[in-house]
C-alpha cells in the first residue's frame, strides 16, 4: 500500500502551493513553507498562513474546499481567546473565470488559509526546551494558564468518561493502520493493554464525566503549541478539526503537555506542572488516571509521526525512531505499579519541599508522585495564592490540625485510587506523624518516612534567606519549633546539609532495598 493511499490524499494542491509562493511574497522575498501531516504553513514577512492539506484521515476530513474553509473559520474562532492578536482571520483562495487563482476574489471557492501574525519562533516552548530555557516559574505560570483555560471550557455531555476514552483508543488503533512502522502484533498487544487499563479506570472516568470534568478542551496541548506572549505562556493551535478528539477529560488534555515534558527528558518539570495544576483544582480524584492518559497521548504521537514517516523520504528513519520512542513510552506507562506514600518531615529550613520536588518524579510512573504540601494546603484553605503571606491567626493550633487532616484525606484519596504521594510537612507533633502513617496502613499501602535534621544555625540561615516561598515560616516560628519537643521521632533521619538530589538517591535506595529502620543521625563533615 502506498503512502498516498494510506493518507487518502483527495486533491493535488501543487498548483495552489505554486500560486501562494508568488501571491504571499513580500518585496520579492521567497516564501518559506513548513509541512505537517495535516497542514502547510507559509511564512511571509510578518505573516504566517496555514492551509489544510487535502487529506482524509480517520481523525480529520479535509477532502473538499468547503470542509477546509469551515475548519479554518473554526480554528480562528477557537484560538483567538487564548492567543489574542495572533489569529487575524480566514482568507479564501478563489478560482476566477479566467482560470487563475486569487486571494479573496470573486470566483468560486478553491481553497482557504488561516492568516496569523507571525511571531518569533524562538518563543515557542519546544524551542525554549531545546535550548534548556524552561524554568520552574515558567512552568508554574503555564499550569495556571491551563487551569484558567479549563475552567472556561464548556462542559460537554457524553455517553460516559470511559466511553469517551474508548473512542480515542479506536481512533488511535485506526491511526496505527495508516503506516507500516508498527507490526500488527505490536499494535494488538498495546491495544489490549489499553483496554485492560481502561476497564480498571472506567468507574473513575465515568464519575468524573458525571461531575462535569469532560469538556471541549484544547486537544493538542504540547510544547510546540505554546509560546511566550509578553513573557507569559500562551496556548494556541488547538484541535479544531475533530470535536470528538477535543472533547475529553480535562486531565487527559493536561496529559499531552506532561507526556511531552517527560519524553523530552524533563520529568521534574512534568511533575511540577502536574502538582501546580492539581494544587489549584479539585482534581485529585483523577490523579491515578494520569499514567494511562499519558500513555494514550504517547500513542497519539507514535501513530501521527509514523504516518509522517511514510512520506518522508530521507527523513523516514529519524521519524521512525521517534515514533518508536513514543510507542515505548506508551507501553511502559501501562505497567502495574503499586501506589505508595512517602512522608518527609523536619523543622522549617530543613529542605523538605526542595527534597519532595526532587523525589516525586522518581516515584511510580509518569508524571511521578503527587506532592501533598502543608504550606500550599493552608494557603488554599484561606483562598489565597501560595505566595501570599497569611496572618498569624492562620497558624493557630486548630487551623494547623485541619491542615494535617486535609493532608491525610488527600493521601487516602490518592492511595485508594492507586496513585503515589509525597507528604511534605513539619510533622513535629507525634499525633500528626501517626495520622500520616495510618493513611497508608488502612489500605496496606507501602509507606516510608524520613526526618531531615540539621544544625539550628543552618536552619536559621535558610529561613532568613527565603524569598517568594509558599512557607510563611520566620526565624521566630523556627525558634518556637526548636523550643518545643518533637517527641521521639522514629523515622529514619537524613542529613539536611546534603544536596536534595543526593538525599533523593538515598531515599530511593532505601525504598527499593526496604532499608527503612531508624538510623542514628550523623552530620556531614562540612570542613572538607
Amino acid at each position: 500500500m502506498s503512502a498516498e493511499s494510506l493518507q487518502m490524499i483527495t486533491e493535488d494542491q501543487s498548483a495552489t502551493i505554486s500560486f501562494l509562493n508568488g501571491a504571499l511574497s513580500r518585496d520579492g522575498e521567497p516564501v518559506e513553507m513548513i509541512e505537517t501531516h495535516i497542514s502547510r504553513i507559509f511564512l511571509a514577512g510578518d505573516r504566517a498562513y496555514k492551509m489544510k492539506r487535502a487529506v482524509k484521515l480517520p481523525y480529520a476530513d479535509f477532502s473538499s474546499a468547503e470542509k477546509r474553509i469551515a475548519t479554518c473559520r473554526k480554528e480562528v474562532e477557537l484560538n483567538t481567546p487564548t492567543a489574542p492578536g495572533i489569529y487575524l482571520g480566514v482568507r479564501a483562495i478563489t478560482l476566477e473565470k479566467d482560470g487563475r487563482l486569487a486571494l479573496d476574489g470573486q470566483g468560486i471557492l478553491h481553497d482557504a488559509l488561516v492568516e496569523m501574525r507571525r511571531f518569533d519562533q524562538s518563543l515557542l516552548l519546544d524551542h525554549i526546551a531545546a535550548a534548556g530555557g524552561l524554568t520552574p516559574s515558567m512552568m508554574t505560570s503555564l499550569a495556571r494558564a491551563i487551569v484558567a483555560y479549563h475552567r472556561l471550557a464548556p462542559v460537554i455531555g457524553t455517553s460516559g468518561g470511559a466511553a469517551s476514552m474508548a473512542a480515542v483508543l479506536k481512533v488511535n488503533e485506526a491511526g496505527f493502520a495508516t503506516s507500516h512502522v508498527f507490526s500488527t502484533a505490536e499494535v494488538e498487544e498495546l491495544t489490549a493493554a489499553f483496554e485492560r487499563h481502561l476497564a480498571q479506570l472506567a468507574e473513575v472516568l465515568d464519575r468524573r464525566e458525571q461531575s462535569g470534568k469532560v469538556r471541549r478542551c484544547h486537544g493538542d496541548l504540547h510544547l510546540r503549541n505554546i509560546f511566550l506572549l509578553d513573557g507569559e505562556p500562551c496556548l494556541f493551535d488547538c484541535i479544531e478539526f475533530n470535536d470528538q478528539i477535543a472533547t475529553t477529560d480535562i486531565l487527559y488534555d493536561l496529559a499531552f503537555l506532561l507526556m511531552d515534558l517527560w519524553h523530552r527528558g524533563h520529568p521534574e518539570l512534568a511533575n511540577l506542572v502536574m502538582n501546580r495544576y492539581l494544587d489549584e483544582t479539585d482534581e485529585d480524584d483523577g490523579f491515578a488516571a494520569l499514567p494511562f492518559f499519558i500513555a494514550v497521548r504517547a500513542a497519539v504521537r507514535a501513530h501521527v509521526i509514523a504516518t509522517q514517516a511514510e512520506d518522508a523520504g530521507d527523513r523516514a528513519a529519524v521519524l521512525i525512531d521517534e515514533a518508536r520512542s513514543y510507542f515505548q513510552l506508551a507501553r511502559s506507562q501501562l505497567q502495574q505499579v503499586p501506589g505508595r506514600l512517602v512522608a518527609v518531615g523536619g523543622l522549617s529550613g530543613s529542605g523538605k519541599t526542595t527534597l519532595a520536588e526532587v523525589l516525586a518524579p522518581r516515584i511510580g510512573l509518569a508524571p511521578g508522585a503527587r506532592i501533598i504540601e502543608s504550606d500550599r494546603i493552608r494557603k488554599a484553605m484561606h483562598g489565597v495564592p501560595a505566595e501570599t503571606r497569611l496572618p498569624q491567626a492562620a497558624y493557630r493550633p486548630e487551623v494547623s490540625a485541619k491542615v494535617y487532616q486535609e493532608m491525610v484525606w488527600r493521601a487516602r484519596l490518592i492511595l485508594a485510587e492507586g496513585g503515589s504521594a509525597v507528604a511534605d510537612a513539619v510533622f513535629d507533633k507525634p499525633v500528626n506523624r501517626r495520622m500520616i502513617e495510618e493513611a497508608a496502613e488502612e489500605g496496606h499501602h507501602p509507606f516510608s518516612a524520613f526526618w531531615l535534621e540539621a544544625d539550628p544555625a543552618l536552619l536559621w540561615q535558610r529561613v532568613a534567606a527565603r524569598v517568594g516561598s509558599p512557607s510563611d515560616a520566620t526565624v521566630d516560628i523556627l525558634a518556637h519549633q526548636l523550643a518545643h519537643e518533637t517527641g521521639a521521632v522514629a523515622w529514619p533521619r537524613l542529613d539536611a546539609t546534603q544536596r536534595a538530589a543526593r538525599l533523593a538517591d538515598e531515599i530511593m535506595r532505601r525504598i527499593e532495598e526496604k532499608v527503612l529502620e531508624p538510623v542514628p543521625y550523623q552530620p556531614a563533615d562540612c570542613s572538607s
